[in-house]
């Protein structure tokens, strides 16, 4: 009652006021002043006495809001309780955005543990304990006087002594271009023809033998192209007069150099040294001036040379105690041509298989690259990419094997473009030659030709299309995935089955 009693005396106030003022209009003078002064004194006294009547008025509309506010959240709180659902998508579906899938994929590696552990535990109650170290021992320790694969390691240092010299003749101009280009083919087709007959004609080279030394002059021979591309090139620079040679041509700037090395410039890279820091060092693209790290890092260098020795044992174990059995037990069904037995065995021998493929993976390109590059202050540690992770089988070959995939680029699929081969031709090109150095490493050792390992690598070539054109994302990394676990154990096991038809079965008969 007393809010109402006030804004009613307010307004009564307020019509006097006006009500005064119309009738004080004419500019007549009241009491000595002017109408003016009249109606603004007026003013004054209307806006003195209306002040706390407008505090009050301010505090009346707040208390009115907050009234509203409070009301309106009962509303909502009310609605809250009749309403649940909106619009939203499932965390399964890609069009949700989550990622966060780390629960799933520690489940799956739990199953992956669980389910090898079970398969393991049921070939040793099968086969019983069947690793062997002494017997792989054995096997280097044989006639030690009578060692073809060591005496080919030696050998291989003629070749790379030819390639130093004839570089030096062509850098002094005793041999023409021409002379030295020849020597150079001559050296390198040697390099490739001359281990390859003695692992075939001397019967004392075992197979494991035959292709340690073949993938060491295979390696080799890429180096020794490489060698003479690069130092070809300088001629050709040094002879234009170039005022500045590209990094890895010639003599980088000083800030790829910290610490002191020492830069070099064609020709004083002809040196020994220099030669076999190239052989050892772990690529296949030689440059004048390598990039260095500071300092060996010891504890790293350890690191590394532990899962070196573990690895090698942990592949070899896994050889002799799961991949072997499933090889001996796959030989009936292929020779009976069994289909349904035939896709069990294979099936049987895929993961295994994987798995020490993974093994070799990482004992190679991650313990052994840089044990090496670590002991030689080799400073480019890319070995590999995120080939996990690829999406098309181009990726997958693009990454997964870095110092080939440099020395291809370089070498051979960039000279095809620039000699006017189509894209479609080069990349042919080099899935070709990439096929050739994988039938040579494994039909050479075994002294049988069956091209199960050139069919293999020249049929990627459709399935990177096909993959490439159908399928995308999660589809296509699963598709490389499948072909890496599915094809590589049926290239395995025909290989194995014609080397046991083509040997055993001829002892047995």
């Amino acid at each position: 009652m007393g809010d109402s009693d006030a804004v009613g005396a307010y307004s009564t106030r307020r019509r006097r006021a006006t009500l005064a003022a119309g009738r004080a209009g004419s500019p007549q003078p009241m009491n000595g002043k002017s109408a003016a002064a009249c109606q603004s004194s007026l003013a004054a006294g209307i806006s003195a006495d209306n002040g706390p009547e407008k505090t009050r008025e301010r505090s009346l509309e707040t208390a009115w809001s907050q009234s509203k506010s409070e009301k309106k959240k009962r509303g909502n709180d009310i609605g809250d309780r009749l309403s649940c659902h909106k619009t939203q998508e499932s965390l399964l579906s890609s069009a949700s955005g989550y990622n966060n899938y780390r629960g799933i994929l520690n489940w799956c590696v739990v199953m992956l543990v669980l389910s090898n552990a079970r398969l393991f535990l049921e070939n040793l109650l099968r086969y019983g304990v069947l690793v062997d170290p002494i017997q792989v021992i054995s096997l280097f320790l044989n006639d030690p006087y009578s060692w073809p694969a060591a005496c080919l390691m030696i050998v291989s240092n003629v070749f790379i002594l030819v390639a130093l010299y004839t570089e030096r003749q062509l850098s002094k101009g005793s041999f023409s271009e021409l002379v030295g280009f020849l020597v150079h083919c001559i050296n390198m087709v040697i390099m490739l023809t001359f281990p390859a007959a003695v692992v075939l004609l001397v019967p004392s080279m075992t197979p494991v033998g035959g292709a340690f030394v073949l993938g060491i002059y295979t390696i080799l021979f890429l180096k020794m192209y490489s060698y003479k591309d690069v130092n070809m090139w300088c001629r050709e620079l040094s002879t234009a007069k170039a005022k500045k040679l590209a990094r890895s041509l010639s003599c980088p700037s000083a800030q790829h150099f910290k610490g002191g090395d020492r830069k070099v410039c064609y020709p004083g890279n002809l040196t020994i040294r220099d030669m076999y820091y190239f052989v050892f060092a772990p690529t296949l693209c030689y440059e004048l001036n390598f990039p260095r790290s500071p300092k060996i890092r010891m504890s790293f260098l350890l690191r590394r040379l532990f899962e070196m020795l573990f690895f090698i044992q942990l592949l070899v174990g896994l050889t002799q105690q799961w991949m072997i059995p499933i090889i001996q037990s796959s030989m009936k069904p292929l020779e009976d041509m069994d289909l349904s037995r035939m896709t069990e065995r294979l099936l049987r021998l895929a993961v295994p298989n994987h798995l020490l493929w993974l093994i070799f993976f990482y004992w190679f390109f991650h313990s052994s690259m840089n044990f090496t590059a670590e002991l030689l202050r080799f400073g480019d540690r890319q070995f590999y990419k995120d080939w996990w992770n690829s999406e098309t089988v181009t990726y997958f070959w693009q990454n997964w094997n870095i110092p080939v995939h440099k020395w291809c680029l370089r070498h051979f699929y960039k000279p095809l473009l620039r000699n006017g081969f189509s894209k479609i031709v080069s990349q042919s090109a080099v899935f070709f030659l990439s096929a050739f150095f994988h039938e040579y490493l494994v039909s050479v050792p075994l002294r049988m030709f069956r091209l199960w390992a050139f069919t293999g690598m020249m049929a990627q070539l459709p399935l990177a299309w096909f993959v490439g054109r159908f399928l995308r994302g999660n589809h296509g990394n699963a598709a490389v995935w499948m072909s890496l676990i599915i094809g590589q154990p049926f290239a395995v096991l025909m290989y194995v089955h014609d080397y046991y038809v083509l040997h055993h079965r001829q002892e047995t008969d």
